[in-house]
């Protein structure tokens, strides 16, 4: 049974960084692209950033590009966003979810088959 773990969540102040971390189990981590979704106080659940098996390619949602970036340990079997430069409207729950493709690099939700619990970011102006 895959599992995700996300840590790293908490309140920061506007123009500060964080580093949100995924763990995962049950199956060949290196095998599978990973993303990031956000889901804020009343919205749907949105694409953030994507990246596939190896690293090698990346996928961001517009409201994040260059102040997000998504990288991979395979050796750990962790994922990691690296948000810096936050914002107010970068207050959300943060998912991190995996689909079962090596190069899906897409925003569709119902393309990702596990999802992790999620972990708060709150950013205050």
């Amino acid at each position: 049974q895959v599992q995700l773990v996300e840590s790293g969540g908490g309140l920061v102040q506007a123009g500060d960084s964080l580093r949100l971390s995924c763990a995962a189990s049950g199956r060949t981590f290196s095998n599978y692209a990973m993303g990031w979704f956000r889901q804020a106080p009343g919205k749907e659940r949105e694409f953030a950033a994507a990246i596939n098996w190896s690293g090698g390619s990346t996928n961001y949602a517009d409201s994040v590009k260059g102040r997000f970036t998504i990288s991979r340990d395979n050796a750990k079997n962790t994922v990691y966003l690296q948000m810096n430069n936050l914002k107010p409207e970068d207050t959300a729950v943060y998912y991190c979810a995996a689909p079962d493709s090596r190069f899906y690099l897409g925003t569709r939700r119902n393309q990702y088959t596990y999802w992790g619990q999620g972990t708060q970011v709150t950013v205050s102006s």
